[in-house]
């Protein structure tokens, strides 16, 4: 048996989606009664909107799209480290690693209404980056909407992320998911030419 947490957020109307990016929509653009047989929906999004991952082509013209991500980053062991209360996010703020671990989920507990876009969150120290690569640590999650201030133009965290090539997952909800070590899925559709997609992003214990 499986204990499963989904660490997903919910993807309807309310949503919210960075200032000026396409927003989520969802309607039936056929109905079972106009077809006879099956409903079928139609969507549009953003595809870093909700719990998203970035490929590296998002921040970088030579980086890797989605379809060509190592699917292994995503489907994992992951340690969720409790780092509430800090504004800034620094080596010396994380715990042990554990294990077996090879990603990094940070509990910052700052993005509490999950309707509106939050106006700040907490930033993350580039050292992690190097740190995660020196104990091959490959994927970083955080609850909030990026690893890097929403008016950023140089990017710090997601540059120092690609230098070591480590890998993005952001926008993950740990309300009351304790700290400790879970098995990860948060795999991204095979958007060819991507430069991100929208996961459903589970915890899971055996």
């Amino acid at each position: 048996m499986k204990s499963i947490i989904d660490i997903s957020m919910t993807l309807d109307a309310a949503t919210p989606e960075w200032p000026g990016d396409t927003p989520f929509a969802y309607r039936l653009s056929v109905t079972k009664e106009q077809s006879g047989s099956v409903n079928i929906g139609e969507l549009q999004s953003s595809t870093h909107i909700g719990t998203h991952i970035d490929a590296p082509f998002h921040y970088d013209e030579q980086g890797l799209k989605t379809d060509e991500l190592p699917l292994d980053v995503y489907l994992t062991t992951a340690q969720v480290m409790e780092v509430t209360g800090h504004e800034h996010v620094k080596l010396s703020d994380l715990d042990e690693l554990r294990q077996g671990v090879s990603a990094v989920l940070l509990k910052t507990a700052s993005w509490q209404n999950r309707s509106k876009f939050p106006g700040a969150w907490p930033t993350f120290d580039p050292e992690i980056a190097e740190w995660m690569k020196d104990h091959n640590i490959r994927l970083l999650g955080v609850d909030v909407p990026s690893v890097d201030p929403e008016t950023s133009k140089e990017l710090p965290m997601h540059h120092a992320m690609n230098r070591n090539e480590r890998f993005i997952l952001e926008g993950i909800v740990l309300d009351g998911v304790a700290a400790g070590v879970y098995k990860l899925a948060a795999l991204p559709l095979k958007i060819r030419g991507g430069e991100g997609s929208p996961v459903r992003a589970v915890l899971y214990t055996e």
